[in-house]
């Protein structure tokens, strides 16, 4: 199978940008009110894509900040919704400070992630109490033809969806809940098309496999859709959420070897710029992101309990 020159197949969606936006299917609002519930909250969605759940959080009053790897998403994203705050930028490096989120939400895309890196991460943006909420929408291939048509366009989807063993034998968060509600997507001769081409082991394709393909799905349609009536695909969207239990703590100074020369009135040895490369490394972590300023990362004075004072003043453009 000849591939395009994509490194990573998770950053193939913007060659597709056109045809993902149209014909993927959206998530039912019962489900975003179970991911993130029915407070306003702050929100932060990892890998949001074109905004296919953004847009329901939105809906629910949340104040969203979306993440994305790929520009070209991003792109789609902010002209869709010109106000949200975005940022291009990975689950592995979230460019937010520590306990400043309380719900992050993953829709189809956990699958993605590097856990071993991603979880504690996720776990340290977290507030105390706060959620990690994922999402995908699974077709229900209970129905022969459905199952028919998974077999034809791929079923790799399908195989990777819900939380994994890291997350369930992950140290930083607590029990996982469930919840499935159902919703049908209406599809045409068109637009089943473009959800094929949307799909990242369609998208990696060269251009003779993709046509080949696209072939395959049109003569399906044919014999099973309904011409202008369209066709309706039956999906169960599957919610997980699990409770941060233990936030990852930032690593202490490395000892310092004092100066026997330098010391202060009162005899205590005293070398300050032993510690300047270890500040200067969480500086730059956050301040390459363009996003968090400087001074909110090493804090003089650790913040109160009941402070949220700087949580909605994160520019994430």
């Amino acid at each position: 199978m000849s591939e395009l020159n994509t490194p990573d197949p998770a950053l193939c969606f913007g060659g597709v940008v056109d045809a993902y936006d149209r014909a993927r299917p959206g998530y039912p609002p019962e489900a975003a009110r179970w991911l993130t519930g029915g407070e306003p909250l702050t929100v932060l969605e990892l890998g949001a894509g074109t905004g296919k759940l953004t847009e329901q959080l939105i809906a629910l009053g949340h104040d969203v900040h979306a993440t994305d790897p790929d520009p070209a998403m991003l792109d789609r994203l902010t002209l869709k919704f010109p106000e949200l705050r975005v940022s291009q930028s990975t689950a592995e490096e979230i460019p937010a400070p520590d306990a400043s989120i309380d719900v992050v939400v993953v829709a189809q895309a956990y699958q993605w992630f590097d856990k071993e890196r991603a979880l504690p991460e996720i776990a340290r943006v977290l507030k105390r109490g706060g959620t990690l909420a994922l999402v995908w929408n699974t077709r229900d291939e209970r129905i022969p033809w459905v199952k028919r048509f998974g077999r034809l366009i791929g079923r790799q989807d399908q195989d990777h969806q819900g939380p994994d063993e890291a997350l369930e034998d992950s140290p930083y968060f607590g029990p996982i809940e469930e919840e499935s509600f159902k919703h049908w997507q209406v599809v045409d001769r068109d637009s089943v098309q473009d959800l094929v081409l949307s799909r990242s082991n369609v998208a990696t394709l060269s251009a003779e496999g993709r046509a080949a393909k696209l072939r395959e799905v049109v003569a399906f349609y044919d014999d099973f859709g309904r011409g202008m009536d369209g066709m309706q695909i039956p999906y169960v969207t599957r919610c997980f959420r699990a409770v941060v239990a233990v936030r990852p703590q930032r690593p202490a100074p490395p000892p310092v070897e004092a100066d026997p020369e330098a010391t202060d009135p009162n005899g205590v040895a005293v070398d300050g710029e032993e510690t300047a490369p270890l500040a200067a490394d969480y500086l730059r972590r956050y301040d390459d992101t363009g996003s968090l300023p400087a001074q909110n990362v090493l804090d003089p004075e650790p913040p109160r309990a009941d402070d949220d004072s700087g949580v909605l003043l994160i520019n994430f453009r």
